[in-house]
C-alpha cells in the first residue's frame, strides 16, 4: 500500500487541490459542480480555511493531493451548529481507506470547533460512499428526489447526519 499523509490544507496545496477537485467533477458522479471553479476562487477559499482554521482536510502521496474533505459551517446564526461535509478521492486512489481516514479526521476537529451535527447530500447511486458514512455513523435522514442533474439526467440524492455525541454516550 502507498503511504497518504492526512493534514490540514495549507496554501501550498492549492495548485493540487484545485486539480484534483476538477479530475473529481468532471466525472459528474460525486459532486453538485462539473468542473473545479477558477483557481483564483480555490485560493480565496484555502485562504479563508486556513485563516479561520476551518475543518479542511487533504491527503497527499507522492507530493500530490489526491483527496480532500472539509467540513464547513453554516453561517445563520440558528445553523452555526451544523456543518456541511465535502469530500472527493481521485479515481486510482479510491479504496484505499483515503476516504475513511479523511472523514475521521473531519469529524474529530468538527466537534473539536464545537460543531454538533455534519450533514451531507449524496446521490443515491454511489453506494460506496454511502456505505463509508454509514460505517462512521451517519444516519438516513431522506431522499431528496431529483436532488441533482447532470446533462439534463436527474439523480436522487440521499440526505445524511452525524450528531456529535454527547458526554457519557456512545457513538
Amino acid at each position: 500500500m502507498r503511504r497518504v499523509e492526512i493534514r490540514p490544507i495549507t496554501m501550498d496545496d492549492v495548485p493540487g487541490f484545485h486539480a484534483a477537485l476538477d479530475t473529481v467533477a468532471r466525472e459528474q458522479r460525486y459532486l453538485a459542480q462539473v468542473a473545479a471553479p477558477p483557481v483564483d476562487r480555490i485560493e480565496g477559499f484555502v485562504h479563508e480555511s486556513v485563516s479561520q482554521d476551518l475543518v479542511q482536510f487533504v491527503a497527499i502521496a507522492e507530493g500530490t493531493v489526491v483527496g480532500w474533505a472539509d467540513v464547513l459551517p453554516e453561517w445563520a446564526q440558528a445553523l452555526a451548529h451544523t456543518g456541511s461535509l465535502g469530500m472527493g478521492v481521485l479515481p486510482a486512489w479510491r479504496g484505499q481507506g483515503i476516504g475513511a481516514r479523511l472523514l475521521q479526521a473531519c469529524i474529530h476537529k468538527a466537534w473539536a470547533k464545537g460543531l454538533t451535527r455534519i450533514e451531507l447530500a449524496a446521490r443515491a447511486d454511489n453506494t460506496r460512499a454511502i456505505r463509508l458514512y454509514e460505517r462512521l455513523g451517519f444516519q438516513h435522514e431522506g431522499i431528496k428526489r431529483r436532488g441533482m442533474r447532470f446533462d439534463g439526467v436527474y439523480f436522487d440524492t440521499v440526505s445524511m447526519g452525524l450528531l456529535r455525541p454527547e458526554e457519557g454516550t456512545p457513538r
